[in-house]
């Protein structure tokens, strides 16, 4: 689906248009074979780095073709309670900016809302939809950092779910990550080449968004050690939890083994000493008795039990 948005410096208001117009920007949502042709057509654009916006792989990076650049990101979105990245292509032409979207864009509604930006104004339209991404990822590693503290409290505690919630926050942190590296490097790309006719109030943005982003990196690396911590812990405590059972088991196996023994012996149908005496089955019960108590607390003072 292709939409076309315009607003100047002299307008209060974003208008939403049905024909393309220049100055517009143009967002693309999942975008179909004759959304591609169309902007191939009408806009010049490259058309194999039009489909790399709809490979959900796809990681951030930039690529200048003909006089126009390809910028290569990722946002995060939640789905059915799931935390994913999908990739997201922002083009700069001498006459618009052009967005490309695998997913709908969860960011669009809000952002439309805020009308605080031009679409005239195309390097910091670009800007500032980066920094929304920039401010969503910021958002998602505060929660996850939030529910990790919340689940390690009690480490005995911790339930086969939240391991899986664990697993699950891995695998996002390790996306985040990746996505964030690559996308500061797309940044110093902007800073340190003319890709871009930059004012200073825009390198300053792209300066601050590097910041974040180095904060956002250190802060996905202490979500991932604290995840990884939690684990090892919780590994070693059922290690020990089950190190302990198997003890336990294993002394009570060796401490009736003994009087079972003495039991079987005189449960034989032969000649035994003392068969004959009343007080027999009492002294095989006063042994048995000594020798369990004593294996108990042998048992006890090594601590085996």
């Amino acid at each position: 689906m292709i939409n076309n948005y315009y607003r100047n410096l002299r307008d209060k208001h974003l208008q939403e248009l049905e024909k393309y117009r220049i100055g517009s920007w143009i967002h693309v949502e999942a975008p179909t074979d004759d959304d591609l042709s169309y902007l191939v057509e009408k806009h010049n654009l490259d058309e194999s780095l039009l489909k790399d916006a709809t490979d959900e792989y796809e990681v951030p990076r930039m690529e200048v073709e003909d006089g126009v650049i390809y910028i290569f990101s990722r946002y995060p979105f939640r789905r059915n309670d799931q935390i994913s990245t999908s990739p997201i292509l922002f083009i700069i032409q001498e006459e618009h900016v052009v967005s490309v979207t695998k997913e709908k864009f969860p960011l669009l509604d809000t952002f439309l809302k805020r009308n605080v930006f031009f679409t005239t104004q195309k390097t910091k339209l670009f800007l500032q939809l980066f920094a929304l991404i920039n401010t969503s990822y910021n958002s998602y590693l505060h929660t996850i950092s939030r529910e990790t503290r919340t689940s390690s409290y009690d480490l005995e505690r911790i339930s086969n779910r939240d391991i899986a919630l664990f697993v699950r926050y891995e695998r996002v942190l390790n996306d985040f990550h990746l996505a964030l590296v690559r996308t500061n490097a797309v940044l110093n790309n902007l800073l340190s080449h003319n890709y871009l006719r930059l004012y200073e109030e825009d390198r300053d943005l792209i300066e601050d968004l590097f910041l974040n982003n180095d904060q956002l990196i250190q802060l996905s690396k202490e979500n991932l050690k604290s995840i990884v911590n939690i684990r090892d812990a919780y590994s070693t405590i059922m290690t020990h939890n089950t190190n302990r059972v198997i003890r336990f088991f294993t002394s009570i196996t060796v401490i009736l083994t003994l009087p079972t023994i003495i039991a079987s012996i005189y449960g034989m149908n032969v000649n035994l000493p003392y068969q004959q005496s009343p007080f027999a089955f009492l002294g095989i019960m006063i042994i048995i008795t000594l020798i369990s108590l004593g294996l108990v607390v042998m048992f006890l003072m090594n601590d085996w039990l």
